[in-house]
């Protein structure tokens, strides 16, 4: 599938001092849910010179990576190809962005062509760090250890839940911001529920180390977790995390940052969820904020401009924003992203306001699932005031399942939700 490139930019001199191959009154960096997301909005508002960067060929629903480790949905379902979900009208360009120059307003990609832009938006997305956990690069995707974060590996987690008759389980959550906070946990609740259903849970010894202090930072939802751990025979272990991994020994070193002690667990299988950061060619930029020590970009937690750079627009998981990466904070953001910027161009001043809405969908049996909704100050934003979105429900996984990637597919990706 192909789409017409946008029209020609009017011709705008590139900043003093910098040479840039090409201009574009808009330039999205990132192909991913916010990038396509935001691109399609500005398509329907009427711009017509928006050029996206993106060097995949592949589109991911990355909320579906769980199901499929779960044994709940099959992978082909998450995927699109890069072309199909780009809006028609704008200009792919199939690089990678290696570097920012905010104050001349340009970008450099891999090939070393230089991009010179009248609003920068960004949503590249973040990196996934397999070394930053000793040995964990090098034993993932066989031997018993895989992860929901790599699409290659989801459908490994679900053999190895499916084969599992006896032994230990280990789930894992690295420190810091991770994109759905929610995942990490969400397949021991699957695993631990498949694993009753088949009569094998009483041989099995399930651990969860989350580094929080709590299961989630709601209190109303923590408290419905906690039950569910306890349902099925759970070693929550809070506070800790993976920080070595032997491999062909299979052995995990968990350590409590409460009290410093390490202990080493030999498993049998083990999900692992790595440490996560901005790209490195933003996070060593001017762009990222001093205060995250994950490189993270700035960015005013209402308007979503940078604040120093007025001209350039952040969302999603490489925005550094005191709320949870994803996709559903991202619909909230998009439409207030564009608002902005739109004004902006109009000379206007950005008065769209972004409340820190974020959605956690809690799946935590087959068919089962809590969906939790807040904003900045942590107080539940439920979109179905007359549900009760804090217990266990069959239609919240249902939605989750088959209505929320319809909504995603054909209403965020092309700009109407």
């Amino acid at each position: 599938m192909t789409h017409p490139a946008a029209e020609p930019a009017p011709s705008a001199a590139p900043a003093a001092g910098t040479r840039a191959s090409a201009h574009h009154q808009i330039l999205i960096i990132g192909g991913g849910t916010g990038g396509i997301t935001v691109a399609a909005r500005l398509r329907r508002a009427g711009l017509r010179d928006i050029a996206l960067l993106e060097p995949s060929d592949t589109h991911w629903y990355q909320p579906l990576w769980t199901l499929v480790g779960g044994g709940q949905a099959p992978l082909r379902a998450a995927l699109r190809t890069e072309a199909e979900v780009i809006p028609p009208g704008v200009r792919w360009l199939r690089e990678r962005a290696t570097a920012v120059d905010p104050a001349a307003r340009t970008v450099t990609t891999a090939t070393g062509r230089v991009l010179s832009y009248g609003r920068l938006v960004l949503a590249p997305g973040l990196s996934l760090d397999w070394d930053g956990v000793p040995g964990l690069a090098a034993a993932v995707g066989h031997d018993g250890v895989s992860s929901n974060y790599r699409p290659d590996l989801a459908p490994y987690t679900w053999e190895l839940i499916r084969r599992m008759r006896r032994g230990t389980a280990v789930f894992t959550m690295p420190s810091g911001p991770v994109k759905c906070g929610g995942a990490p946990q969400k397949i021991a609740y699957l695993a631990a529920d498949y694993w009753r259903k088949r009569g094998v849970l009483g041989a099995i010894r399930p651990v969860l180390a989350l580094p929080e202090s709590s299961l989630f930072k709601v209190p109303v939802f923590a408290r419905a977790l906690e039950q569910t751990a306890r349902r099925y025979g759970i070693e929550v272990r809070l506070q800790t995390e993976l920080t070595r991994l032997d491999g062909a020994a299979r052995e995990a070193e968990l350590t409590d940052h409460a009290t410093g002690t390490a202990e080493t667990i030999r498993y049998d299988l083990l999900h692992a969820v790595p440490p996560q950061h901005a790209p490195r060619w933003l996070a060593d930029g001017p762009l990222a904020d001093p205060a995250s020590p994950y490189g993270y970009v700035k960015a005013d937690p209402q308007t979503l401009q940078h604040p120093d750079f007025p001209e350039v627009f952040v969302l999603g998981d490489v925005a550094n924003l005191p709320t949870s990466k994803t996709g559903a904070a991202i619909r909230k953001q998009a439409p207030v992203l564009v608002g902005n910027l739109l004004a902006g161009l109009r000379g206007r001043p950005a008065t769209a306001r972004y409340d820190g809405y974020t959605s956690c969908p809690l799946v935590t049996a087959r068919h089962k699932m809590l969906l939790a909704e807040f904003d900045y100050d942590l107080r539940p934003a439920p979109s179905f005031p007359f549900l009760d979105t804090t217990r266990e429900r069959t239609d919240m996984w249902f939605l989750k399942r088959y209505g929320l990637p319809q909504l995603y597919f054909q209403g965020m990706l092309k700009g109407r939700a």
